[in-house]
């Protein structure tokens, strides 16, 4: 099944600065072949079910083995089976609707 997911992972008891976590994370998706959009406060992914949360998984394992000793992550997931609709699908269709405006 194909899933989207909003994706916000937060390493604690690492300081201030989380960049060099949300890197790790980022490569992890990379190498997974997943396709995702890194926004401002988390990340959209998109994929099949099992890939998309075995990534997550891996996101947790490799935050830990990089030191930080909890993690909380929030995450939205939605699917759909009417038809197939990508992350661009999504805002292209919103920018349509906002091209209209003045």
């Amino acid at each position: 099944m194909q899933v989207m997911i909003d994706l916000c992972v937060v390493p604690l008891g690492v300081g201030v600065s989380v960049s060099e976590y949300v890197a790790a994370c980022q490569r992890i998706l990379r190498e997974a072949g997943l396709s995702y959009q890194m926004h401002a406060y988390g990340t959209n992914i998109e994929g099949e079910w099992d890939e998309v949360f075995a990534a997550v998984k891996r996101c947790h394992e490799v935050l830990h083995d990089m030191g930080a000793p909890r993690i909380t992550s929030s995450l939205r997931v939605g699917t759909r089976t009417d038809r197939d609709q990508t992350m661009t699908d999504k805002i292209s269709s919103v920018e349509e609707k906002l091209s209209g405006d003045a």
